[in-house]
């Protein structure tokens, strides 16, 4: 039975009544569409966090702002020392060698001795030949006595003469106003005269010897300088050969540590060879910064460093003195930029620091240690002085 007024669902042609073999629609639930809206929104949430943290990341290795620290770092730095190589100035047998390797020595301290028997002997020799040129000028001098004695003597004998010439003129003089009345022979004159002429003859050469023995006294006077000379050629001589002879034995320059001995017992050794080499105490590091990282390094500032052989301690110093050029400017062979063939690279600038002694492990430092530098630069100090000479430098 059907309500009146309703259509019957079994009543074919109603469009309303369901068909029997017609399938049921899908029921979609209402809560599908939002809960895929909020996946896309967490999605997008990660995504830009994990963006924003690598640009951070980027930021933070490039030391980009925000990011960007007072703190200016490099792994390109070395511990450096005065490291001096010591050899011979002399060739020679080596004759004793009292040092061993890598043992701490002290200034003065023999290293090497060569040989010395043939250059004491040229010593000697020298210490010979002095005393030959100083009896020389010794016995210049008693020849310049004697040649003023002989002066005096020819001297008298030029007055003598004088004297017997004039006697022999008066004679002549008396005998030619004689000779005219008869007193005086013709004879008689004509020895006068010869004794007169005679007379003046002994007179010039009395004169003649007078002049030589002056000319003697002379020579005399100017070989005494050839002399002193010599005197002075076999002190230098003599002072040479005991350079050399001091040569002999190789010291230590200063205090600091042996490398290896290079040399033996016995060995022959030239003049130049590098026998050893000597590193004294004081140490400093040199750091080849990058060209974008001195804007504020100053001197004075302090500096913080690891060691990778002391299992990375840190230590401490200051910025000392920095480079007046780029370490490419003293290189051999420096790269010809206008060539075209142009690649823009940081250039380095080495810049020295001192390290500071009153810190455990500075006496273990060695030359040629590698070294991580960070310097910071939003502080400043005093310029330490040079460990060596003491000196400050004061240009910044």
């Amino acid at each position: 039975m059907t309500e009146p007024g309703k259509p019957s669902a079994d009543v074919p042609g109603n469009p309303s009544a369901p068909q029997a073999n017609a399938p049921a629609p899908a029921v979609m639930p209402a809560t599908s569409q939002p809960r895929s809206g909020r996946i896309r929104l967490v999605s997008s949430i990660i995504f830009g966090s994990i963006a924003l943290a690598g640009v951070l990341i980027v930021l933070y290795a490039w030391q980009l702002p925000p990011f960007s620290s007072p703190i200016e770092s490099t792994e390109n730095a070395q511990v450096r020392g005065q490291t001096t190589f010591i050899g011979p100035q002399l060739s020679g047998y080596v004759f004793e060698v009292p040092v061993q390797d890598f043992q701490w020595v002290k200034a003065g301290d023999l290293l090497v001795r060569i040989d010395d028997r043939i250059y004491q002997q040229h010593l000697d020799q020298g210490l010979a030949q002095l005393g030959i040129q100083k009896a020389a000028l010794a016995n210049n001098l008693q020849q310049r006595r004697s040649a003023e004695a002989t002066i005096v003597q020819r001297q008298a004998a030029v007055v003598s003469a004088q004297a017997q010439s004039e006697k022999a003129a008066a004679d002549l003089r008396r005998s030619s106003a004689l000779v005219t009345d008869g007193s005086v022979s013709k004879s008689e004159l004509d020895v006068t005269r010869a004794a007169d002429a005679q007379a003046r003859a002994a007179l010039a050469e009395a004169r003649a010897t007078l002049e030589i023995a002056r000319q003697d006294l002379q020579t005399v006077i100017v070989n005494r300088g050839s002399l002193e000379a010599s005197v002075k050629n076999a002190e230098a001589a003599i002072e040479l050969a005991r350079i050399d002879l001091s040569n002999t034995r190789i010291v230590a320059p200063r205090d600091g540590q042996l490398g290896q001995i290079g040399t033996r017992l016995g060995a022959y050794v030239n003049s130049g060879a590098q026998l050893m080499a000597l590193v004294p105490r004081p140490r400093w590091i040199i750091a080849n910064m990058k060209e974008t990282q001195m804007a504020n390094v100053r001197l004075g500032q302090p500096v913080s460093f690891t060691v990778d052989a002391l299992d990375n301690r840190k230590m401490r110093g200051r910025v000392q003195r920095i480079s007046p050029a780029a370490g490419s400017e003293f290189s051999l062979l420096p790269a010809d930029n206008a060539t075209g063939n142009f690649v823009k690279i940081a250039q380095r600038i080495p810049v020295r620091i001192t390290v500071d002694d009153d810190q455990e492990g500075v006496d273990r430092l060695r030359p040629g240690m590698s070294v991580v530098v960070s310097i910071d630069t939003s502080q400043d100090g005093p310029v330490p002085p040079d460990p060596v000479d003491g000196t400050v430098d004061t240009a910044h």
